[in-house]
């Protein structure tokens, strides 16, 4: 335990060895601070020890925990109600983004509301639209440029 790892690999993240395990497990998408908590908890490791100190069985039951949370409460997961499956999971980098990905690709494709405004580039959660979201050619008061010189 003396010796320090400069990198560790968990969850497909690469990270530093001096980071503190709270805040290092979340470099991994899809891992929150709440989330880190929980794993640190559930498996009796200090928040403040730091990553490159864990011992390889340490970080493979990390991994694992992060990839199968068994006793972690589902609140916490960011997989809720799966569409497909219809059960509580949780889903880190890759696979997180292809999801999210695929949910849109769904939306736009059964023309629910939300993928309607997805598709329109449209803000998609309830947001004003009248002074933000505005893309493309400026409209509105611009300044006239100067004739001459007044010296």
């Amino acid at each position: 335990m003396d010796e320090l790892r400069g990198i560790v690999r968990i969850g497909n993240a690469d990270i530093i060895g001096t980071k503190k395990i709270y805040s290092g497990l979340t470099q991994i998408y899809g891992v929150s601070h709440m989330f880190s908590n929980a794993i640190c908890k559930c498996l009796g490791i200090g928040t403040n020890r730091q990553i490159g100190s864990l011992t390889e069985d340490e970080v493979r039951k990390i991994d694992s925990l992060i990839k199968n949370p068994g006793n972690i409460p589902s609140w916490l997961l960011n997989r809720r109600g799966d569409a497909e499956t219809g059960k509580d999971i949780h889903l880190i980098a890759s696979d997180l983004k292809l999801r999210a990905e695929f949910d849109v690709k769904m939306m736009k494709k059964i023309k629910s509301y939300k993928g309607i405004r997805h598709a329109m580039g449209q803000p998609v959660r309830g947001q004003a639209t009248k002074a933000h979201f505005r893309h493309g050619k400026t409209v509105g008061v611009t300044k006239k440029p100067k004739l001459g010189k007044k010296g």
